[in-house]
């Protein structure tokens, strides 16, 4: 799975940086924080006390799987992300739980797992790969997800004009400061977002529906942030 990890070193060495602080600051950076993981979770339509096999694609400090453990306690988990020093934090924030993870150190841009899932998702990550690399991606999810398995990905979105983009960038500026955020921590999400290849929503829901996703639907927005899915019904 290392055939792509020299087109994403930016994304490593930065992530790989900040690792340590990243927790902490996230909820004053991610103004609608609560509904934007809340509606992620409600999408996964499965029974709480099922055994489902989940995969986190740029799972970072493991938030998402951490609330995913919280919902489905037999679900077992596979955590991607190129910074082992994210899955470092990852390991100690899950330790309390008693799902199976896994962790991997790889570039899931090239994925190739010999297993299938029954939910895919992914938070705040995807945005790092060009379009080129979303379509490629969103292919290869689609081979990895169980029939009637679901992808889900929350995720911020380029702005459908320049205009509306300013509006975006304007808008969270002004949140994310009214929340509380330090200069220091602002410098360093900045510095993250240099490495930001944001698509628009419907650029992404276009790319889902090609790969012949049903069921394609954004459920939650708020300016940048969305999320949206799209299942695999094939038999």
């Amino acid at each position: 799975m290392a055939a792509g990890m020299d087109t994403n070193n930016g994304v490593k060495s930065i992530f790989d940086k900040y690792a340590g602080q990243y927790n902490q600051s996230r909820r004053k950076l991610i103004p609608c924080f609560d509904d934007f993981y809340r509606v992620a979770i409600e999408l996964i339509p499965f029974q709480y006390d099922q055994e489902i096999k989940v995969l986190d694609l740029g799972a970072g400090t493991g938030l998402l799987s951490s609330l995913v453990a919280t919902t489905y306690q037999h679900a077992d988990i596979t955590l991607i992300d190129l910074s082992e020093n994210m899955m470092d934090q990852a390991k100690s924030s899950l330790s309390k739980f008693k799902n199976y993870f896994q962790y991997l150190v790889a570039d899931y841009s090239v994925l190739e797992l010999s297993q299938k899932f029954d939910v895919i998702v992914s938070a705040l990550s995807i945005h790092h790969l060009s379009g080129n690399q979303k379509k490629i991606l969103f292919k290869s999810i689609f081979n990895h997800l169980n029939a009637g398995g679901i992808f889900i990905n929350a995720d911020q979105v380029l702005g459908e004009t320049p205009a509306i983009e300013t509006m975006y960038r304007e808008r969270w500026l002004q949140e994310v400061r009214a929340k509380g955020v330090s200069e220091l921590e602002l410098e360093a999400a900045l510095e993250r977002m240099k490495e930001d290849k944001m698509s628009t929503l419907n650029s992404q829901l276009t790319w889902l529906n090609d790969t012949k996703f049903d069921d394609v639907n954004c459920w939650y927005k708020n300016y940048s942030f969305a999320v949206f899915s799209g299942r695999n019904n094939m038999q």
